[in-house]
């Protein structure tokens, strides 16, 4: 195999792996009461704290449009709720209550099960070895992008 069709190859390999792992989380998040876009605003909440919900949507790579509806289906749950900022009125800030903070303790643990269970298939030095090299294409797409 020349180099150039090893590397269509790896690609195409690493795709496929992704779509397949991306195909796992969207299946057990079918089986929770929050979807894959909710859970991305309650960890970042749960992890970071307060956030401006201006710039949740960069943070989490989220259009405002979308956010907006996330955040009222979070709030009608009973996950998270509005603050105002008492210094600029224009700014709103997201907070996470007791009890989006008690779901994210539980499925925080579900979630890094499920992740190492992916990971399984590989000892400790391949998965240092797969950070590596995951990061190194993502460094250099993102190198492309400019």
């Amino acid at each position: 195999m020349t180099e150039q069709n090893s590397r269509i190859k790896a690609f195409t390999v690493f795709i496929k792996s992704s779509q397949s792992v991306q195909k796992l989380i969207k299946q057990d998040f079918l089986k929770k009461e929050i979807n894959l876009n909710e859970y991305g605003v309650l960890e970042l909440l749960y992890h970071k704290g307060d956030q401006a919900i201006q710039s949740i949507g960069k943070k989490i790579l989220m259009g405002s449009g979308s956010i907006t509806y996330v955040i009222d289906k979070l709030e009608d749950k009973g996950f998270v709720y509005r603050k105002p900022c008492p210094k600029d009125r224009r700014k709103i800030f997201l907070c996470i209550t007791d009890e989006g903070k008690k779901y994210m303790e539980t499925r925080v643990v579900e979630q890094e099960a499920l992740i190492n269970t992916v990971f399984e298939e590989l000892n400790d030095s391949e998965v240092a070895v797969a950070i590596d090299l995951f990061k190194r294409i993502g460094i250099h797409a993102e190198s492309l992008l400019k």
